[in-house]
């Protein structure tokens, strides 16, 4: 989709701004005070596509991407491989061939998972005892036990996950999917970010907009405490701030006119304008009491350890955003005792463990809870971290990151539920059946969405630039 084919009124969004400044001030300041906080509407709001014009019938509205940062080890999680058992603690350069370089050069031994893999429900999908709950809900999952990517390092690997390409200044995959549909809920960002206490490598450029106007950059919302700065109004009455409004957006207003129009100006006003409807429902949807006592269970908000609880808030808040028309939510990890993420260089057990401890509950929770409210259908869940781990050892105990074959797991939205896809070698290391590449996720969560990932594009620099870069297909033998 060139931003040249969008349908267009007589005059440009810009035009329209600059030449009628008082009455955008106008148009403004009577949505800040006339209400509707919360409603969603039936059309996407924004100037992305809308659900009249997408390029074909979506089968997702919404996705919750739940980023698992450090990279998940797949052989001891989704991919089970019994030659690992078969030759733990022999040199694996002789057990398995010629190994590929790896970030840190310390090659242990053949190293078998410390938890058991057993084939879960009628699908019989194999899941480690690592995530047993997950586990629960092996036939609502698809499994792709063949993603790869091009980059060991978490910073770029971070940046190719969430944008495409391994720099810094690309717009995020969340990004590209509200410039493109646009946000159901004019009261709510259409991309937010739920921090459990970890802020990625890579920093929040992971969520930026890039070369896309900022109005569809990433909100960061803390899951725990204060959600955002000032969320709670600072004016002493109701009357003072919206006299306060009414002034900012009459200042606005002469700004925009003055300026002859400029997108940094827009985005700016488009963003305070949110951040002012956001004071009076944000406060709503973080607020829990209204959840009953066996959906906070089912989240874990009870659990004995506090990391399942700050995930279960998050899991929670992100089911609350789909109901509220919110289209991409993407969950960071809490920050468990310390550890670097999933980022098990040593002392494998105990990282994985811990880690998973915080997640496994609550994204199982997630998914039932959905799937009563009769939403996961419409909505796509990821599982994802930014590449995998070795087969064999780093030192004694850890794995170092291994980008040649990993698992990633999606639910609802489309996809077909209770199968595997692609497989790696009897090692866990390398993909060799229907390898996929980042870009072919995206395309395929493109798909999903109604978005043709070839026509989703945006001029910059010259040339029409899309998430896919000139890559990417359809993977379709994921698809329901």
């Amino acid at each position: 989709m060139k931003t040249s084919s969008l349908p267009l009124p007589h005059l440009s969004r810009r035009a329209l701004l600059s030449r009628a400044a008082s009455g955008f001030g106008a148009m403004a300041a009577s949505a800040l005070l006339g209400g509707e906080a919360g409603a969603v509407s039936a059309e996407p709001a924004g100037p992305g596509l809308r659900l009249g014009n997408a390029h074909f019938s979506p089968r997702a509205r919404s996705v919750i991407f739940l980023f698992m940062e450090g990279a998940v080890s797949q052989v001891d999680s989704f991919d089970y491989k019994p030659m690992l058992e078969k030759h733990h603690g022999k040199d694996p350069r002789q057990a398995m061939g010629r190994l590929e370089k790896t970030q840190f050069e310390s090659v242990g031994t053949v190293m078998k998972s410390p938890w058991a893999f057993k084939q879960r429900g009628q699908s019989g999908l194999w899941i480690s005892d690592l995530f047993p709950h997950i586990a629960e809900k092996a036939d609502d999952l698809c499994v792709i036990n063949s993603m790869t990517s091009i980059f060991p390092e978490h910073t770029s690997a971070n940046y190719f996950l969430h944008s495409g390409l391994g720099l810094q200044g690309r717009p995020s995959l969340g990004s590209w999917v509200s410039y493109g549909l646009g946000s159901f809920n004019k009261n709510l960002p259409g991309f937010v970010v739920l921090n459990g206490g970890q802020i990625p490598s890579g920093g929040l450029d992971c969520f930026g907009s890039g070369f896309l106007p900022a109005s569809y950059q990433g909100s960061l919302l803390n899951a725990n405490g204060t959600p955002l700065a000032n969320i709670v109004p600072g004016e002493k009455s109701p009357l003072q701030q919206q006299v306060k409004r009414r002034l900012a957006e009459r200042l606005n207003g002469l700004s925009l006119e003055r300026s002859g129009g400029s997108d940094a100006l827009e985005s700016a006003i488009a963003n305070a304008e949110l951040a002012a409807r956001m004071q009076t429902t944000v406060p709503d949807l973080l607020d829990l009491a209204g959840e009953s006592a066996a959906t906070r269970r089912l989240y874990g908000l009870e659990a004995a350890d506090p990391h399942t609880q700050t995930y279960g808030r998050q899991c929670l808040i992100a089911r609350r955003m789909v109901e509220r028309g919110v289209r991409f939510i993407e969950l960071t990890i809490p920050m468990v005792d310390g550890y670097q993420r999933w980022d098990a260089h040593g002392n494998l057990a105990k990282n994985h463990g811990d880690n998973a401890r915080a997640v496994d509950q609550p994204v199982a929770g997630l998914l039932a809870d959905l799937k009563q409210r009769g939403l996961l259908d419409s909505t796509l869940v990821l599982f994802a971290g930014e590449f995998g781990r070795t087969p064999f050892s780093q030192g004694s105990d850890g794995r170092d990151h291994n980008e040649f074959g990993f698992s990633v797991w999606l639910a609802g939205g489309g996809v077909r539920p209770g199968t595997v896809y692609g497989a790696t070698d009897e090692w866990g290391y390398r993909a060799t059946e229907n390898p996929l590449e980042m870009h072919d996720l995206h395309a395929t969560m493109l798909h999903l969405l109604g978005i043709d990932h070839e026509q989703l594009t945006y001029r910059f620099g010259g040339r029409d630039i899309r998430l896919t870069d000139v890559s990417g297909h359809v993977v379709s033998g994921i698809l329901a």
